[in-house]
């Protein structure tokens, strides 16, 4: 049986790739913030097949504790998501919270090369797999898009540089890029504002959690010789805008 650790479980793509993989055999850790979502998670899974981890991932002390305090049933990881992360604010980079920025540098890139480093000794014996989440906004610029679609740049191009650091060791690197996904994302993003997630939505016909779960578990499953470097999904209703111009007068 193997063991897969995603990280940011307790809503969207995680909780849904939770799902998935315990659906399919595998066993799971499931880390995020929100222990009762853990707990929901568990129960409704079988805690003889999820083990849950309730940690901020900035917190690095933490995170290194509850993996080990990891049970012997899970500690032999297959497989690491690197789910947990965060948008946070819209606005301009000359009106943005710098606190803001600061906290999306620490989630979606510190906590998420934290995490890569202390598996990885494992993960190289047993010729695993890391899958990251990135983002389109990670090639795709934006209004307002600014440090978050930074931090999603550097998680493309930091599963490039571990897979060139990996060559000859069997483990496998992907960065999973989704547009447009209906999940609390906008939610976070607009501290809680939900007739603006209702709108960017409406009618578009994103992306689901189990629509990127399905992908994570396709991805995992491959033959051991096959990597899939990256993978770019968005909405078929959504695609390219156009250049912007700033005209005079």
């Amino acid at each position: 049986m193997k063991t897969i650790l995603i990280t940011g479980a307790t809503s969207g793509f995680g909780r849904a790739a939770a799902r998935r993989f315990v659906d399919a055999g595998w066993r799971v850790i499931a880390t995020g913030r929100r222990a009762g979502r853990l707990d929901t998670l568990a129960a409704e899974l079988g805690r003889d097949r999820v083990h849950t981890a309730a940690f901020d991932i900035r917190d690095e002390a933490a995170m290194h504790g509850a993996l080990d305090a990891l049970p012997e049933d899970f500690r032999a990881i297959d497989v690491l998501v690197n789910n947990a992360g965060l948008a946070l604010g819209t606005a301009p980079a000359q009106r943005a919270d710098l606190a803001q920025w600061k906290q999306m540098i620490d989630t979606n890139i510190t906590a998420l090369v934290t995490m890569t480093h202390a598996l990885l000794p494992g993960l190289i014996e047993r010729r695993g797999a890391i899958l990251n989440i990135g983002s389109v906004a990670g090639s795709y610029p934006y209004t307002g898009g600014n440090v978050y679609g930074g931090t999603k740049a550097f998680v493309s191009q930091f599963s490039l540089g571990l897979r060139s650091d990996l060559h000859g060791t069997g483990v496998r690197v992907t960065s999973i890029e989704p547009g447009m996904a209906e999940t609390e994302f906008t939610l976070v993003r607009t501290s809680g504002d939900s007739a603006a997630s209702e709108n960017l939505y409406k009618g578009a016909d994103p992306i689901t959690p189990d629509d990127i779960a399905e992908t994570l578990f396709w991805v995992a499953n491959l033959p051991p010789h096959l990597n899939v470097n990256r993978i770019e999904v968005m909405p078929v209703r959504q695609s390219f805008a156009g250049f912007q111009v700033a005209r005079e007068g």
